[in-house]
């Protein structure tokens, strides 16, 4: 009879504490699991402390629509120094909904979570999700799901939130969470993200993440340098890469690269540092400090120069489309010893732009010719570069035939040649270079400076000195003609894993 009684009181125990999980469960709102802790709980004391922040900061103004913003999810007194600057450059009542791009700290799950129902409460109050457009990211994929526990004491996802509460006005969210890290799922997400904002200027996507994580304060700022380089140039693959090889320690290294694959995918191309610092800097202790950074990806309307930045050109089909050129011209020319013909009629693809064609050879470059100039329509450019690379580099033998299955082709469209007057107007890594004095000339493309992590200094000695045949520092001399410029760059090799 106890036995009996003991069990009756268990099930109603249970049905009780499943009948409460219903209840919250249909009202769908999100309780705040770090208000107390990681930022004060109450209203009035939240609101001083962020509006305290926000009003210390001023961020210089970019020209161009911000896209996303990378911002730091660490406790408020650490990280919400830095979290300043891009919350107040970004805010805008235009803005109608926020993604948050996170990742899981706690909890082990494949894919990509996101929470597409229902509204998070903070000390703030209630901030509705927007269900119609977590709808649209979830239905590109399978692997996009709804799947609440991955918020469940999120800090990457939480600490964003009260910002956007006071900074947006009545702005929608969706709260988005990285469980395995890889390349592909950074993709997926980049891609439904793209599908899902096309033609949309009234989102902002915010991607959470700290940068290096415990180390000495020279140390960290170092390690923290690089990443920063890397990020500059806006290259998400090599960024990806080089998480996990383990020189940088950026945790958000997911949202990162997705962030910069859907900018990619959309068009945005400027990015803009507006504060680093670390623990050591916001807290005092410099032993053992965390990284923090705070960016903005933008639609960079005008580069260094004062002048019209150039867009990035080419969508993904076009850049395929100048791959197959490339590819096809260097097996029919080494094949049989005749150039392939083609017809396009995509306008991009017609523009009369410079380019280089590059071959590498298991992972060694094995050929690089092209024009700096335009000469033609581009996709002619690069049949005939394509060519030249692979027979007239005269620092490397011919290739042939039973080499033509081992290349690996990269291209690189250029913009205009932007003549300078001081240097102070180069960005490395960003801009190529090139330097002219007489009849000696020497040109480095963009990606040489993220390839090597040149700075400025390293970058022009070089290039002057092994390029152009001229003295190390002739590109300090004012008789030294300076021009700088931007490329597209993509390759066949494929997205890393």
């Amino acid at each position: 009879m106890a036995l009996k009684n003991f069990c009756n009181i268990s099930f109603l125990a249970l049905t009780a504490a499943s009948f409460l999980f219903t209840l919250a469960h249909a009202a769908d709102v999100k309780e705040a699991d770090l208000a107390g802790s990681w930022y004060p709980g109450s209203k009035q004391e939240l609101t001083k402390l962020l509006k305290g922040y926000l009003g210390s900061v001023n961020p210089e103004k970019v020209d161009g629509r911000i896209f996303a913003i990378i911002s730091p999810h660490a406790g408020y007194q650490f990280s919400a120094p830095v979290a300043a600057y891009g919350y107040k450059l970004a805010g805008s009542k235009d803005i109608k909904t926020v993604i948050i791009v996170g990742f899981s700290h706690r909890k082990a799950f494949d894919g990509i979570a996101v929470y597409d129902r229902g509204s998070f409460r903070t000390p703030l109050g209630e901030i509705a999700v927007d269900a119609k457009l977590a709808a649209s990211i979830e239905a590109q994929n399978k692997r996009i799901y709804f799947y609440p526990e991955a918020f469940d004491g999120e800090n990457s996802v939480e600490m964003q939130i009260p910002f956007i509460q006071l900074v947006f006005e009545d702005a929608l969210i969706v709260p988005l969470s990285f469980g395995t890290q890889s390349y592909n799922d950074a993709k997926i997400l980049a891609d439904a993200l793209a599908a899902a904002l096309k033609g949309r200027a009234d989102c902002l996507i915010v991607a959470s993440t700290d940068l290096s994580h415990y180390h000495p304060y020279d140390e960290a700022n170092s390690i923290d340098r690089h990443f920063i380089s890397l990020l500059s140039a806006m290259k998400a693959s090599e960024l990806y890469k080089d998480a996990k090889l383990g020189l940088s320690e950026a945790c958000g290294i997911m949202p990162i690269t997705a962030a910069l694959l859907t900018a990619e995918e959309l068009g945005y191309n400027g990015i803009k540092i507006l504060k680093y610092a670390n623990s050591g800097d916001t807290f005092g202790d410099k032993t053992r400090v965390v990284g923090y950074l705070s960016a903005v990806i933008f639609e960079a309307l005008r580069g260094p120069t004062g002048e019209e930045e150039p867009r990035m050109l080419l969508n993904n089909s076009q850049r395929k489309r100048l791959l197959e050129i490339a590819r096809e011209s260097i097996t029919s020319f080494v094949g049989n010893g005749k150039r392939k013909s083609f017809t396009e009629d995509d306008p991009v693809l017609n523009q009369p732009l410079g380019a280089f064609v590059t071959l590498h050879e298991n992972g060694e470059l094995r050929g690089c010719i092209g024009n700096m100039a335009a000469q033609g329509p581009l996709y002619r450019t690069i049949a005939d570069m394509a060519i030249e690379a692979a027979t007239g580099d005269p620092r490397f033998p011919q290739v042939s035939p039973g080499e033509i299955s081992k290349l690996e082709l990269e291209i690189s469209v250029l913009s205009p040649l932007k003549k300078i007057s001081s240097t102070d107007q180069i960005k490395i890594p960003g801009h190529g270079v090139l330097v002219r004095r007489g009849f000696k000339s020497g040109v480095y493309l963009p990606q040489v400076a993220v390839e090597t992590g040149w700075n400025k200094e390293e970058f022009m000695t070089s290039l002057c000195e092994h390029k152009a045949g001229l003295e190390p520092d002739a590109w300090k001399d004012p008789a030294t003609d300076i021009y700088i410029f931007n490329a597209e760059v993509f390759n066949e090799k494929g997205d890393p894993t």
